[in-house]
């Protein structure tokens, strides 16, 4: 990736907008310069200083990576290169730190100070101490000016994500058996993603599972992941790898014993369902007209209650990005633009059916970066 093209980019945005940026350890900051994100933790874990871990850039002058002396040295980000950093040691003053930082960049009266999304509200109260008069914008929404377009170098990273994602799909499949809990199925695909080289998923790892015998229940991991899985079940996957920094999003329905008649009717509509919002991911069309395209089919064959979501979402760096295929985002293509095409039918006491790929923006229509596994995959 050209870190020092991007840094260029957005200081000649930031220019129009802030005089100052900050953002902490996010998405914004490995996009911009590179410093890697680590496997989130459910519970905070805090170092003295945590409100000042992550960078400061003007429009003129080069990114200060400030961390405290534990992110530093246990997180490894000591050994990067080319990025001039500042480490706060267990017992100083982050104030004093930030305050030498902001003298040194000369800042004017009233500066305007852009946050990323993600930065801590810590953050932004010890600045404002700091800066009294600062006004504070988003530096997230100036950033998205550069992320939504991805380069084919972006959209080559994530093809990749995606053959990792499919290996790892395909050796899960051959561990699949009846009578497995939905425990099992999510630590298989958890190890197969990081055995075949993710950091570990993108997002946690989910399913949809239901039959007849096998109710759909949302929000309920303690209970659901005890549930053996036997015939008669649809299991629907929703998972990805991370690579590069990049984040893949795919799903596939698998039949657990012979599909009924029913089950294979309900795939074979999201499969349809699919084609057609791929198909309306074409430059100049609309988030919301492709929407449409892929949930006209469900409804015409009178399962559009069973839609339960939007069609897709904007998806690179992070796994859910704007713009969102859904109703009221008339957000136009342009090629480059990458999405999950991602139409379901859930339906909580019997069958359902979900798919899900990274399709590509073009001119003639989307480019899918995952395309195996289009059958119904049987475990008997």
């Amino acid at each position: 990736m050209n870190y020092d093209q991007r840094l260029q980019r957005l200081q000649r945005l930031l220019g129009e907008a802030a005089d100052l940026a900050f953002l902490p350890i996010s998405t914004d900051l490995e996009y911009l310069v590179g410093v890697p994100r680590d496997i989130p933790n459910f519970g905070v874990t805090l170092h003295p200083g945590a409100w000042l871990e992550g960078a400061w850039l003007t429009p003129s002058k080069a990114p200060i990576l400030t961390l405290p002396r534990m992110t530093a040295e246990f997180g490894g980000l000591n050994r990067l290169t080319g990025v001039d950093i500042r480490v706060l040691g267990d017992w100083d003053d982050p104030a004093k730190l930030v305050a030498d930082i902001l003298k040194s960049l000369d800042l004017p009266a009233n500066p305007r100070v852009a946050l990323s999304d993600r930065a801590l509200a810590e953050s932004a109260i010890h600045l404002q101490a700091l800066l009294p008069d600062a006004r504070f914008v988003s530096a997230t929404d100036i950033l998205r000016k550069l992320r939504t377009v991805k380069g084919e170098d972006e959209i080559a990273v994530m093809r990749e994500a995606g053959a990792i994602t499919e290996a790892a799909f395909q050796d899960v499949l051959k561990q699949l058996k009846l009578g497995m809990t939905e425990l099992d199925l999510m630590t298989e695909v958890d190890y197969q993603l990081r055995r075949h080289g993710s950091l570990g998923p993108s997002f946690t790892t989910s399913f949809y599972n239901s039959g007849p015998q096998h109710p759909l229940i949302f929000g309920d991991r303690l209970t659901t992941w005890k549930r053996p899985v036997n015939a008669g079940t649809a299991v629907l996957f929703d998972f990805g790898a991370v690579h590069n920094g990049f984040c893949y999003d795919f799903g596939r329905t698998v039949s657990f014993g012979a599909p009924t008649e029913e089950m294979t009717r309900v795939y074979n509509l999201v499969m349809a369902s699919q084609r057609a919002g791929i198909a309306a991911l074409k430059v100049g069309n609309t988030c919301e007209a492709a929407d449409a395209a892929a949930r006209q089919v469900i409804e015409d064959a009178g399962y559009g209650e069973a839609f339960r979501h939007r069609l897709g979402h904007g998806i690179g760096m992070d796994v859910h990005e704007p713009p969102f295929l859904t109703k009221g985002d008339k957000s136009i293509f342009q090629e480059g633009m990458m999405f999950t095409v991602e139409p379901s039918i859930t339906q909580f006491d019997t069958f359902s059916a979900r798919v899900e790929d990274v399709v590509v923006v073009r001119p003639d229509g989307g480019e899918p970066l995952t395309t195996g596994f289009q059958t119904l995959y049987v475990v008997e």
